[in-house]
């Protein structure tokens, strides 16, 4: 008899790629992940796991159970979503997946409500990319994911995934105190042109952003500082390093020495909710997507 848990711990690493990740969605340590692949292994007298390099990679047999285990776990969904369909009541586990400035300005003030008001229903926060996250949605590792998207480049959902609109979140032009913009009241998107600038990786959306809008404003983005997280670009931008385009949700007050400077038109990326088709009937899912859109207008106005 093969367990669901030591199934699930498969297919999260499936998904996932290490076991470090699927941990981290699960809500378990890497360790118990292991063991419970290890118990899998002895009970099918199969090895699932081989060690490349630091990581590990599923075997072909592995593959073939973790496809196993994605439509076992695709019926016990649907189960839990009859019971508490017949409940009435948000109730059971709630995997959510945001990117990273949602999860910080605008999922604990959910979370805190969520768990306030529905005793019964178990959130568990993991934040990743927001093109990660429809994927993870699409192939059944969470239940729910926060996403964007910006203006000139559309969040792409694929089929069996459905999604509402949560909000559009403004993007502002920072710049170092003593920098000619700063003292502008609106600065249009043909003059950045020549400047030098501090964004994420390529591969993020704000990067292809930047990139897109400076190339069809007919100059080539001169980026000279990269960094992951929103709080460690306006640092840079407060050392007098460059300029940044920050989204405003989850930014916080900023450092002495930064100015906001308007762009015109302003930059706008929209946030969704996403979650697999018929899931909606699932009162969690329904009652989750309410409250992150009635939260939305207590966090998208100006700092």
């Amino acid at each position: 008899m093969l367990d669901l848990q030591r199934l699930r711990a498969l297919h999260a690493v499936s998904v996932h790629g290490t076991v470090g990740a699927a941990a981290a969605a699960l809500g378990y340590t890497p360790s118990a992940v292991s063991q419970q692949i290890a118990k899998l292994e002895r009970e099918t007298r199969t090895v699932l796991l081989e060690r490349r390099g630091r990581g590990v990679r599923l075997t072909e047999q592995a593959e073939q159970l973790a496809c196993t285990a994605q439509e076992l776990l695709a019926i016990v969904e649907r189960a839990e979503t009859e019971l508490e369909e017949r409940r009435g009541m948000p109730a059971g586990r709630l995997t959510v997946a945001a990117f990273a400035s949602a999860a910080r300005g605008l999922l604990p003030a959910v979370l805190a409500d969520l768990a306030t008001r529905h005793p019964a229903l178990d959130t568990r926060l993991t934040e990743v990319d927001p093109h990660l996250s429809v994927d993870l949605v699409a192939r059944g590792a969470v239940d729910l994911a926060v996403a964007h998207d910006w203006d000139i480049s559309p969040l792409p959902a694929p089929p069996g995934v459905e999604q509402a609109v949560i909000g559009d979140d403004l993007c502002d032009l920072l710049v170092p105190a003593g920098h000619p913009f700063a003292g502008r009241a609106s600065v249009r998107r043909e003059d950045l042109g020549g400047q030098r600038w501090i964004c994420q990786p390529p591969g993020r959306v704000c990067h292809d952003w930047l990139v897109r809008t400076l190339r069809a404003a007919g100059s080539e983005p001169d980026i000279v500082h990269q960094a992951e997280e929103n709080p460690t670009l306006i640092a840079l931008v407060a050392a007098g390093l460059g300029v940044a385009l920050i989204p405003r949700l989850g930014r916080g007050a900023l450092p002495e020495g930064v100015v906001e400077v308007p762009l015109d038109p302003l930059p706008v990326r929209r946030l969704y909710a996403l979650w697999r088709a018929g899931a909606a009937r699932r009162p969690a899912i329904a009652e989750t997507v309410r409250t992150l859109q009635s939260h939305w207008p207590t966090v998208s106005t100006h700092p």
